[in-house]
């Protein structure tokens, strides 16, 4: 998902509202400050990491989810952003997917309560869906490489460590090209201008 190199401190913007018959898949995530989302990005390309340019550092909160309804989706997302407080998450060490999955990634450390609270307030209503599998915040670093890079990204970034201040998130839209579009960027604990009169 594209975070956009970091919008924490940016104002919500404004959406369009748009009538769609068919399923809309949304995501949303907690993206990084841009000096630390550039360094992590430099690293998941030094493992050969296809997606390294095209996905920056990013926490999942929300996975890729169907939604039928996107204004209902767009309430509820900002319902949870106006009760949330900002919060520091720290990244440290790293932790493996593997077997399952071919996946590295650098462990969330302060901060992973926060984000499992997160997950569970905004996966009801409109976004309500059962997971294949417990979720578990974290930052890929290696994703879909050969076994030794995984060891490789595994290893050296196993002392790595940075902590930072969280105060938004983005809702996110999957669209016809298979892009990650960001739709609304919406600060904790405030309203937005487009509240829906709450």
């Amino acid at each position: 998902m594209n975070s956009q190199g970091g919008p924490a401190g940016r104002r919500a913007e404004a959406v369009t509202p748009v009538s769609r018959p068919e399923d809309i898949s949304v995501g949303v995530i907690l993206g990084f400050p841009p000096g630390i989302a550039e360094e992590l990005q430099r690293w998941r390309a030094s493992f050969g990491d296809p997606l390294a340019d095209i996905v920056p550092a990013h926490i999942t909160l929300v996975t890729t989810t169907p939604t039928r309804d996107w204004e209902a989706t767009l309430e509820h997302v900002r319902e949870v952003a106006r009760r949330q407080k900002p919060f520091t998450v720290t990244i440290a060490g790293t932790g493996t997917f593997r077997p399952v999955s071919p996946v590295v990634f650098i462990n969330v450390e302060d901060g992973f309560d926060h984000c499992v609270d997160l997950h569970e307030k905004l996966q009801q209503g409109p976004l309500h869906r059962e997971l294949p599998f417990a979720y578990h915040p974290h930052v890929t670093i290696a994703h879909d490489v050969a076994p030794e890079s995984l060891d490789e990204a595994e290893t050296v970034l196993r002392n790595y460590r940075a902590t930072f201040p969280v105060v938004s998130m983005g809702l996110y839209e999957h669209d016809a090209d298979g892009i990650w579009q960001l739709r609304e960027e919406l600060d904790f604990g405030t309203q937005t201008d487009n509240d829906g009169g709450s």
